[in-house]
């Protein structure tokens, strides 16, 4: 039973890769982080998009995509 709350704490301890909508660096934001720029302050962020394949379902026709950054 304690590793699974070990488990859970670590991953929500993890860091999101954001990029700032002003200056466009990326910061790493842990949970209970500001949400505010590292380099310049602003507080408008967008989430670092993933690669993963992503599968979508429209009207029984299947299409995929690939993200990218």
């Amino acid at each position: 039973m304690a590793d699974v709350g070990n488990r859970e704490q670590s991953i929500t301890k993890v860091p999101m890769i954001y990029v700032c909508g002003e200056c466009h660096k990326e910061n790493e934001i842990k949970p209970r982080d500001p949400i505010r720029c590292r380099e310049c302050g602003y507080r408008i962020m967008y989430k670092k998009r993933t690669k993963r394949c992503i599968l979508f379902n429209f009207n029984n026709s299947w299409s995929y995509t690939v993200e990218s950054q």
